[in-house]
């Protein structure tokens, strides 16, 4: 069963949540990173992002956590067959948001339309992954329009209203990474690290590498 889900859509801090969570003692945490060593996952994801009910239920067989996509598109899904697990929606200014989707997963998502793009060719199972992409992130999230900024996020403050909206207060922490540890450890009932909060997966290091167990 999850402990903890994670509501925010990528580029809100999500890797650097990942670790932190690691960190804690909360893992294994799937992210999308997951799917770069797990392709076996895929046919899953892209099931559940067509309509077939509790697709998702056997990636996530033996993990703690969530955070990012695929997970972050069924997070209503996950928070009502988890009653236990608490949720942490990260989130930061909508343009800066904007920016960094447009600069990194849009691009790597359209750069070659119609064939896969480059980054998911060398991939296992590339096209699988670029099919993903498109249905669960462009698809899912964003009703398939990633080229209008202002759908894009109208599409992202919508997600975090609902997330705020849905959840009770006691198992909602309504997150900014750059806020550190004091929060996110109040919120989980644990120690603060006496140790730099981590910080992934910027702009300039994107695609993130492989991840480690």
């Amino acid at each position: 069963m999850l402990q903890i889900i994670g509501a925010g859509f990528g580029r809100t801090g999500t890797m650097s949540l990942r670790a932190a969570l690691r960190r804690l003692g909360i893992t294994p945490c799937y992210h999308f990173t997951e799917l770069l060593t797990h392709p076996e996952h895929l046919p899953h994801w892209i099931s559940a992002a067509g309509g077939t009910p509790g697709a998702w239920r056997s990636p996530l067989e033996g993990y703690a956590a969530t955070t990012d996509w695929p997970c972050v598109a069924f997070w209503r899904e996950l928070f009502e067959a988890n009653p236990q697990a608490k949720v942490i929606l990260t989130s930061r200014d909508a343009d800066t948001w904007y920016e960094s989707m447009a600069t990194t997963i849009f691009r790597v998502i359209t750069e070659s339309v119609p064939e896969p793009p480059e980054r998911f060719r060398s991939l296992p199972d590339g096209e699988r992954l670029a099919e993903f992409a498109r249905a669960i992130v462009a698809g899912r999230s964003f009703g398939g329009d990633i080229a209008d900024r202002e759908h894009v996020m109208a599409c992202f403050e919508r997600h975090n209203a609902e997330v705020r909206e849905v959840v009770p207060r006691e198992r909602l922490l309504d997150y900014q990474v750059s806020r550190g540890w004091e929060p996110l450890c109040d919120f989980l009932e644990v120690p603060v690290p006496a140790e730099p909060f981590p910080r992934l997966n910027d702009r300039a290091a994107f695609p993130p590498d492989l991840p480690t167990r």
